[in-house]
């Protein structure tokens, strides 16, 4: 079970969530700091969450890492941390509930059939499926999930609802899941996938603001729509502009972008860190304002 946070009326919870699979960079570090301070600026409550549901890249040395990297910048936070890995019987309702109401299937399609299959892409860039595990018969499904790998997927035609919106901030935006077409709910590996962790996980915690880059702005789309379906409540969005590296790239794992424990290492405080972080805010809110 999750933590329980005792919230007050209308406080406000907020979660930065990150995956061990790599040190934190400035980026990170920018996400962390724009949720505690959130916290910080109202009374609210700043919440942790590992998310280590991707077991074949997270690595126990990283999520040591970040937690002494998030305490060197002076962020606080309640214990117990929710470590995602450990919410598999939350996702296993999710899906189960999702089934009850005829909206997912299982898709047997190998990476290769994906690719040479795909109509266009998904906002993450992955190919979007054409449905052609969809239309196997029950009996068929029955019969290939007892000796092959399956993922399953959310039949998108079935699932999608109009008039679906959330609250980016002051905003009222229109929610547009189809983007995702046909997408993986649950993976073959691990069960679960990083939507449907994330959605169930962020009611469960009581979150009701989550602040994040934009780079996940699309997937709110499909978040809002899996809410809609597991009757959970809806956060209020704020997708946060990302840090670039000197090439104009934003700062990923991927990338090897000079991890915080490096900025460390080379005798950087806090303060000079929180610097670099508002010197390069700054100089995005001039471009966006000149341009």
């Amino acid at each position: 079970m999750p933590p329980t946070i005792p919230a007050l009326p209308s406080q406000k919870i907020v979660r930065f969530a990150p995956s061990p699979n790599g040190f934190l960079h400035l980026g990170h570090a920018y996400s962390a700091l724009l949720n505690f301070e959130l916290a910080q600026s109202c009374g609210g409550i700043f919440l942790l969450r590992i998310e280590d549901i991707d077991t074949a890249r997270c690595r126990p040395k990283f999520e040591a890492a970040l937690y002494e990297d998030l305490s060197w910048l002076g962020l606080q936070w309640p214990d117990p941390v929710l470590r995602q890995s450990t919410r598999t019987p939350a996702c296993v309702a999710a899906l189960e509930r999702l089934q009850s109401q005829d909206l997912i299937y299982p898709c047997f399609c190998s990476r290769s059939q994906l690719t040479a299959q795909a109509a266009g892409h998904d906002p993450d860039g992955a190919p979007l499926y054409t449905g052609t595990c969809k239309h196997m018969s029950p009996a068929q499904q029955s019969s290939e999930m007892k000796t092959r790998p399956f993922c399953l997927r959310l039949d998108m035609a079935k699932a999608a609802r109009d008039g679906l919106t959330w609250r980016e901030r002051d905003k009222l935006l229109a929610a547009q899941p189809e983007l995702w077409g046909d997408v993986v709910l649950a993976r073959k590996d691990i069960g679960t996938s990083y939507h449907l962790a994330v959605t169930v996980d962020d009611a469960a915690q009581g979150v009701t603001d989550v602040v994040r880059g934009k780079d996940l702005f699309a997937s709110t789309h499909l978040h809002r729509l899996l809410q809609h379906l597991l009757a959970l409540p809806t956060p209020t969005y704020h997708h946060h502009a990302l840090l670039l590296d000197t090439r104009g790239a934003k700062l990923t794992k991927s990338q090897m972008s000079k991890p915080l424990r490096e900025w460390r290492q080379e005798g950087a405080t806090p303060q000079e860190i929180f610097a670099q972080i508002f010197a390069q805010t700054f100089a995005m809110t001039r471009q966006m304002r000149d341009a």
